[in-house]
């Protein structure tokens, strides 16, 4: 399958992107609801477990050679962090926060990407760029600030502050890959990687997974397991690998500022989460950040 130009060209890729954002825009609405009948530990757990289950054996299926044993170190490292550390942040985060705000928070991922990029040489820094990070970053800091001064007074900081800690573990996830998806296979990289984060977090969510009476879970509820696992997490990180081998790390997390708008109206609709002005601010200073950023 031939690729556009990945300078100014819009290809199969950046098609892929779109989907991948919405899919995750998506899953902030479909993890809120999850949770709030499958403990976050449970939750998280079984869709790691899941996706690692679907990765390793589309890769077995596959019956490639395997990868260098020091990329295969490397990226269930990388794993530890992008796909257990992250995850967890990320689950227990949302189930702490509202969905849009976890979606802002996560939309600001671009502008962190762009600055780890650059400190490691992957790619160079303009002024116009370090102010979109600035303004990507003020945004974030209005969104979590704001958590704790809801007009419902639900207080979501500590959630927020988890989200936040999640995209940091996100972003060294995504430049650490940045050498490795050029020289390896996306399905056996997405194995090492699920691998590498499934074997933390069974040690973490285990004995919850144990606990959880499964028998009352609703249809609704293994939809969502199922949406979270197979297609955010498969689907997504297939889209996503592709990108960052396809465009770099910074192009590919750019199609991160669609997902807050996509995210703050599913959440209106199915979670009756009505967007506040914090939220509202964070929208127009994260997406414009990130513009700067990618501009």
């Amino acid at each position: 399958m031939k690729e556009a130009p990945t300078r100014g060209g819009f290809g199969i890729t950046d098609v892929m992107l779109l989907a991948m954002a919405t899919i995750w825009a998506i899953n902030f609405s479909v993890v809120k609801y999850g949770t709030t009948m499958i403990s976050p530990l449970a939750f998280t757990g079984l869709r790691v477990v899941i996706c690692a289950i679907i990765f390793v054996g589309i890769a077995l299926w596959q019956r490639k050679p395997r990868p260098p044993t020091r990329d295969v170190l490397v990226v269930l490292l990388l794993g530890v962090i992008g796909n257990g550390l992250y995850q967890l942040l990320f689950i227990e985060g949302v189930s702490r926060t509202r969905a849009g705000n976890a979606a802002l928070i996560v939309a600001a991922a671009p502008g962190f990407i762009a600055v780890a990029s650059r400190m490691r040489g992957i790619e160079r820094a303009s002024r116009r760029v370090l102010s979109g990070i600035a303004l990507s970053i003020l945004g974030v800091a209005l969104v979590v600030l704001g958590s704790s001064a809801s007009s419902s007074g639900e207080n979501t900081l500590f959630g927020s502050l988890l989200v936040f800690s999640g995209v940091l573990c996100w972003t060294a996830y995504t430049v650490g890959l940045q050498s490795l998806v050029k020289r390896l296979d996306q399905i056996q990289l997405g194995a090492i990687a699920m691998v590498g984060g499934t074997i933390p977090l069974l040690v973490v969510t285990t004995v919850p997974i144990l606990q959880t009476d499964w028998s009352v879970v609703t249809p609704g509820g293994w939809a969502a397991v199922f949406y979270s696992s197979a297609i955010s997490l498969v689907v997504g990180y297939l889209f996503w690998y592709r990108g960052l081998k396809v465009l770099g790390p910074t192009r590919t997390a750019s199609y991160a500022n669609v997902q807050p708008i996509i995210a703050l109206a599913v959440a209106w609709i199915f979670l009756k989460e009505v967007p506040t002005a914090w939220q509202m601010i964070g929208v127009v200073t994260i997406t414009s950040g990130v513009l700067l950023t990618r501009s």
